[in-house]
């Protein structure tokens, strides 16, 4: 594992050969440090090993790399193609980096897992697409493919590889189908929540705590607000046989000048997930409703990025989830399939992995789930006879 292949200009990189199992890349990849914004190491090892997978292979395969962002793409004239697509950055790393194996008893039967940063979001699910387009693209296709192993989805979405890519690329993002490779513990997720987060901020005016007349305590002027957060009751809302649970939360908030004094200021982000029915512009709406912000009491948008609809009844999506044998889940938290969808094209999360594991300093794969992802997909893009 610690091996490595000579690029070029002899800069040696850590191996990947497309050739091994989903499960030996999982492992290969994770042991290859990628915290947002330092996504280079990767994306140079991805592209070199697609680069010399291909090479000297008569296939129209085409193979690009724009800033650290690697995308392949079959171009056989098959009647539709699929978009896998995955992101290459994890979180910081918590010294669970490289990557090892354990065995787990989990309800009563022994389990091997793949342990370290990424296992689960999502190393295991671009190792599953590269595997996939690596075996398949050479021959064996009954539907064009388009690989995108993308940098920046775990930071603020203006870092976000694949929306630049929308940007300044858009045709390497047509058609008929996406798969986002995130963890789903190997089941269709479908669509996904929009999330928006405000800064809340309110003002007062300083003194000292035993002269509090003289001043206003603006963690007392927040406070109300605080309060109708908190009594909040979220709602569940049905869409196409999924039950999208929303949420109102403040997920940080800070005041203080001193022990002994009234603080003039006092802040808190609130955030709130809502189901893919809402626009943005209808979520703030509803969102700022519910906080009542009284005077004195200002707000900016941190962030805002809509949600996703499940978009399962189109043909290529429901032969994906016949393929998994499993009803479809939905996506709870916000991924790339909410830009897709504000693409025209259906997208769908499916990766293994457990995604309550993920950003956790414990963060592992069980080794079945990725070979049972891994067949699923084999048998999607290439027949189930194949």
């Amino acid at each position: 594992m610690n091996s490595a292949t000579s690029t070029d200009n002899n800069r040696q990189l850590p191996r990947l050969t497309l050739d091994d199992t989903a499960v030996t890349l999982t492992e290969q990849l994770v042991d290859i440090a990628s915290p947002s914004h330092n996504e280079a190491a990767i994306a140079d090892v991805v592209e070199h090993a697609l680069r010399n997978h291909f090479n000297g292979r008569d296939c129209p395969v085409e193979i690009h790399r724009f800033n650290n962002n690697v995308i392949a793409r079959t171009n056989y004239g098959l009647p539709t193609r699929v978009i896998l697509a995955g992101h290459l950055d994890t979180v910081p790393i918590a010294d669970n980096v490289p990557s090892h194996r354990e065995t787990a008893t989990v309800e009563g039967q022994a389990e091997e897992q793949i342990w370290g940063c990424g296992s689960v979001d999502m190393k295991s699910g671009d190792a599953v697409f590269l595997h996939a387009f690596a075996t398949l693209a050479d021959g064996g296709l009954q539907r064009d493919v388009t690989l995108i192993c993308y940098e920046g989805e775990e930071v603020a979405s203006r870092f976000n590889g694949l929306g630049h890519i929308a940007e300044q690329h858009p045709e390497w993002l047509e058609g008929d189908v996406a798969i986002l490779g995130e963890p789903s513990a190997a089941r269709i997720e479908g669509g996904c929540q929009g999330s928006i987060r405000l800064r809340i901020t309110a003002h007062g005016t300083r003194a000292h705590s035993a002269r509090a007349w003289m001043g206003l305590n603006a963690m007392h002027v927040l406070s109300p607000v605080i309060s109708r957060v908190a009594a909040y009751q979220p709602a569940t809302v049905d869409i196409d046989g999924l039950k999208y649970r929303e949420g109102l939360n403040i997920v940080h908030c800070e005041s203080g000048v001193a022990t002994n004094t009234i603080p003039d200021e006092a802040w808190m982000f609130v955030n709130f997930r809502f189901a893919p029915n809402r626009t943005v512009d209808e979520a703030l709406a509803h969102m700022l409703e519910v906080l009542d912000l009284p005077e004195g009491v200002s707000y900016d948008i941190d962030d805002a990025v809509s949600g996703a609809l499940p978009g399962l009844s189109v043909p290529a999506a429901q032969e994906l989830i016949d393929a998994t044998g499993e009803a479809p889940a939905p996506k709870f938290g916000w991924t790339d399939v909410a830009r897709f969808s504000e693409l025209g094209i259906p997208a769908v999360n499916f990766g293994p992995g457990d995604p309550a594991l993920c950003h956790k300093r414990d963060e592992h794969c069980p080794v079945w789930m990725i070979e049972r992802a891994s067949q699923v997909i084999l048998d999607y893009l290439g027949g189930a006879g194949r």
